[in-house]
């Protein structure tokens, strides 16, 4: 059976844990932190980050790749779009979800549970304003991408919604949630994302186990 090296509540872990669950695809978890990397995980991951995926003596890195290299070996159903226009826009938006959400998104969760529950330390709430001061330009951007449209690229699911909503999950995490007020559309998608089983299932995972940590 295949392994993801990773932890819960990376959104890069939940990404393809996510994208394995929409593949049917049975695997192990293998609780890795993101820091204090040993010399056997370089080996696999060079840069040092999770997640891993490994399949025999198959090892990939970087969630981008792994859901790549997925969508290849179970080509169905498919999370990439087969049109060229759709398939650059789900790129794209994968891009900017692992880049632009990341530095905006995560900052609260950083703060509020990494810092506070697992390193046992005090937040840093100039962190956390400067963070949320640069939101709303990013959530204005996602309300227009979103539009009108159930997905945002290519008509079902692909890999732009996955690497979009996982970032939220640790915005939600962090007590943070979207303005239905100001961001309906916004709102309402993310909302439907999140009710999918795959995300669903890991998400109260992930709830459940920051609940005991208090």
């Amino acid at each position: 059976m295949p392994t993801v090296h990773g932890v819960n509540a990376s959104p890069f872990v939940r990404k393809v844990r996510v994208a394995l669950a929409e593949k049917g695809i049975a695997y192990d978890l293998v609780p890795v932190m993101p820091m204090g990397q040993t010399q056997e995980f370089l080996a696999i991951s060079p840069l040092g980050k999770i997640p891993v995926y490994q399949d025999g003596d198959f090892t990939l890195p970087d969630s981008s790749c792994i859901i790549a290299y997925l969508e290849k070996t179970t080509p169905e159903p498919p999370l990439y779009p087969g049109d060229a226009h759709a398939f650059g826009k789900a790129l794209f938006y994968e891009e900017y979800a692992d880049t632009r959400l990341a530095e905006v998104l995560g900052p609260p969760f950083t703060q509020r549970v990494v810092t506070v529950k697992i390193m046992k330390g005090e937040p840093d709430q100039a962190v956390i304003d400067e963070a949320l001061a640069n939101t709303p330009p990013v959530l204005d951007y996602l309300e227009s991408a979103i539009g009108d449209e159930e997905f945002l690229a290519g008509g079902r699911l692909s890999v732009a919604d996955i690497a979009v909503a996982t970032m939220f999950v640790n915005w939600g995490h962090a007590g943070e949630t979207v303005d239905a007020r100001r961001w309906p559309k916004l709102a309402a998608y993310i909302d439907r994302i999140h009710a999918r089983p795959s995300f669903k299932a890991v998400i109260e995972e992930e709830q459940a186990q920051l609940r005991a940590m208090g």
